[in-house]
């Protein structure tokens, strides 16, 4: 596999941003896609249950943590103090795969469709002013704008625009 294409979901908050992605996730997977995703948090995340053994190894002091079963690893890595890692790290770190979705990192310079909801936190719309946005998926009429406009419920129809702007090669049997 080549470098993974990559396709971003922005929004304001509860605009719709994960259940698109996680339904583009299915939509593109079904398809026979694989696909990886990296979801920024504004905030501070767990991963860990509290008095779980990794969480003692991190509590602990652990730079990095990683827990392997026959099904599954994860890597927790602790910042302790130091800044959070660039878009490219993280990305380096990704195994290969056709597709990396990507949700949040509004400001990254990646192709990306904006997420709209009426119930968002904010409505001031992210297109005017981020040239990286190719589109709009909303539950409501968007008049402004020139850029194609997607029910944000059309998963196929998204999924269709987002296979012909990256150029995602058709997937054989």
């Amino acid at each position: 596999m080549s470098t993974p294409r990559l396709f971003g979901i922005a929004g304001w908050k509860n605009s719709g941003k994960t259940g698109l992605a996680v339904r583009l996730v299915e939509e593109f997977t079904r398809r026979g896609y694989r696909i990886s995703t990296i979801k920024h948090a504004h905030h501070d995340f767990d991963i860990d249950k509290v008095g779980a053994d990794s969480y003692r190894h991190r509590q602990a002091g652990a730079h990095e943590v990683t827990i392997v079963s026959g099904t599954r690893f994860a890597i927790m890595h602790e910042l302790r103090g130091e800044p959070e890692p660039a878009f490219e790290d993280i990305l380096s770190r990704l195994a290969p795969c056709d597709l990396v979705l990507i949700e949040g990192y509004k400001r990254e310079p990646i192709p990306k469709i904006e997420a709209r909801r009426l119930e968002a936190a904010k409505r001031e719309p992210l297109a005017p002013t981020d040239p990286h946005i190719c589109a709009i998926a909303a539950d409501h009429p968007v008049t402004e704008g020139t850029l194609p406009v997607f029910d944000l419920d059309d998963t196929m129809a998204i999924a269709d625009f987002i296979a012909a702007k990256l150029g995602l090669p058709a997937i054989t049997a």
